[in-house]
């Protein structure tokens, strides 16, 4: 099995290819920049949208993951529309050209306004860029799976606790606002509640998913349970002894963030209890 990671040098990336080499899988592990890859990894560095045959220039893989995004914390970014077209062409002649199974990162801010449980099935409506973007690709990233026999998996991730010192999520605004020796942090009320998940979890999660073949479509890539946002934060700074203190009431919440929204993890425990 070989596996082709896109975005291998980003937030998930990085850990999300350790976690498959640890499973003994080959992978080439492709960025613009790759200084954060596994060296076990083969490691391809350019422009996956400049290459006019994808599948032979990174060696027929058996599995395309498609992680590579701009700006996944930037919802309102106009990279996600600019690029969307991008992204499509990209994946389309990795189908048409003869890769067998292909997995592609998405997003819960595909669903939009929402609360209570999300499966597979529950109507999207996004209500951002970065969710129409989203949402658009796995159409059609599902459309080319589906007329070229192609087994189509779709990662829906939730919000990722962990891997601080990258990323942009609040966890990783303040651990940069510790190491700037601050010992405040302007907050909102925290009263939304959230699907949270350590990142150490999300990797296996991702892994577990794109190494078998018998489970496809929508995996909610998540815990299954919802946790105010003030109380993950609050046991975030705890578990790192961070000498810093919340600022309840300096922001408002977005209006476009659901009240309580979470991702029902009945099939990705089926994929996990299938590997033990």
């Amino acid at each position: 099995m070989k596996i082709l990671v896109t975005g291998a040098n980003g937030y998930l990336g990085h850990g999300i290819v350790k976690t498959i080499l640890d499973a003994g899988i080959e992978v080439i592990a492709n960025d613009f920049r790759v200084d954060s890859i596994d060296k076990r990894a083969k490691i391809i560095a350019g422009n996956i949208f400049e290459v006019e045959n994808p599948y032979d220039y990174f060696e027929q893989p058996d599995i395309l993951l498609h992680l590579a995004w701009r700006d996944g914390f930037v919802h309102y970014s106009n990279a996600h529309i600019n690029d969307l077209p991008n992204h499509f062409i990209f994946i389309k002649r990795m189908v048409e050209s003869g890769c067998k199974q292909i997995a592609v990162m998405g997003s819960m801010h595909e669903i939009g306004f929402f609360e209570g449980s999300i499966n597979e099935n529950t109507p999207c409506r996004p209500t951002t860029p970065y969710g129409i973007g989203k949402n658009a690709l796995r159409d059609l990233t599902q459309m080319l799976c589906k007329q070229n026999t192609t087994i189509f998996q779709w990662l829906r991730g939730y919000y990722i606790v962990g891997n601080s010192e990258y990323g942009s999520s609040i966890f990783s605004k303040i651990t940069s606002a510790v190491k700037d020796g601050k010992t405040e942090f302007p907050f909102t009320l925290g009263q939304n509640q959230y699907d949270f998940i350590d990142y150490p979890d999300f990797c296996k999660q991702v892994a577990a998913v794109v190494c078998q073949k018998q489970e496809q479509g929508i995996f909610n890539i998540c815990s299954g349970r919802p946790e105010k946002l003030a109380d993950r934060v609050e046991r975030f700074i705890k578990e790192n002894n961070y000498n810093i203190k919340l600022q309840y009431g300096a922001f408002p919440d977005r209006p476009y963030d659901s009240k309580a929204i979470w991702g029902d993890s009945t099939k990705i425990e089926k994929v996990l209890n299938n590997k033990k």
